[in-house]
């Protein structure tokens, strides 16, 4: 029987909200040692760039239970407490790269549709990049300056990054290219906007099932 993976709910609770550049969380090692270990196996082979529903992709038990856990209520009350948010109702959008491109990381904030952005980061700490400081998430003070940054995250050991959206929520890396497992959810708002984007996420599952798309 398939040991499911426990996030450590304790350790979100327990830490503070960074105010620099704007309100966010980090938590290490969220997904323990020994459940990143299990997962490292289980990983999805995603060969190329781009974000991947769960639909669109052949998850094993544990990566599958990982998802499902991480779109239940307890990450959800977790994130509504430690910031003070409404999330009841709230639609969720989940998705998964594996898969890091050129073009990728480029200084941008997420669409006003997303009212919170969550970012798991499950690849190990020994590739030599990361010490580059290649592919490792800045939290910036605008949005012009990739080296004008409050926060570094790399993105390794089960990483959990949380922060409510706005419109001076400016991210980017520097250019990595290779592998770089995530899985992004974000607590969608229940306009016109986030209904739409929810709908081409679906269209995306489908499409990207076909057998003719690379």
């Amino acid at each position: 029987m398939i040991q499911p993976v426990t996030p450590d709910y304790a350790a979100l609770e327990a830490t503070p909200v960074a105010a620099t550049p704007f309100a966010h969380v980090v938590v290490p090692h969220f997904i323990p040692p020994a459940d990143l270990k299990a997962l490292a196996t289980s990983l999805p082979d995603i060969r190329s760039g781009g974000s991947f529903p769960p639909a669109a992709l052949s998850l094993s038990p544990l990566m599958a239970a990982l998802v499902a856990e991480l779109e239940g209520p307890r990450l959800r009350q977790a994130i509504a407490a430690k910031f003070g948010l409404d999330l009841d109702g709230a639609p969720t959008m989940l998705t998964l790269r594996g898969r890091t491109r050129a073009k990728d990381g480029r200084i941008h904030r997420d669409s006003d549709s997303k009212r919170v952005t969550v970012l798991l980061y499950l690849n190990a700490a020994d590739e030599a990049a990361w010490a580059r400081h290649e592919g490792c998430l800045r939290l910036l003070r605008n949005g012009h300056d990739l080296e004008d940054f409050a926060a570094e995250i790399p993105p390794v050991n089960g990483t959990l990054l949380v922060f409510p959206n706005g419109p001076d929520t400016w991210h980017g890396h520097r250019q990595y290219v290779g592998p770089r497992h995530t899985i992004q959810l974000n607590y969608m708002t229940n306009d016109t906007r986030a209904r739409n984007e929810l709908r081409r996420h679906r269209l995306s599952a489908l499409t990207k099932r076909l057998p003719w798309v690379a």
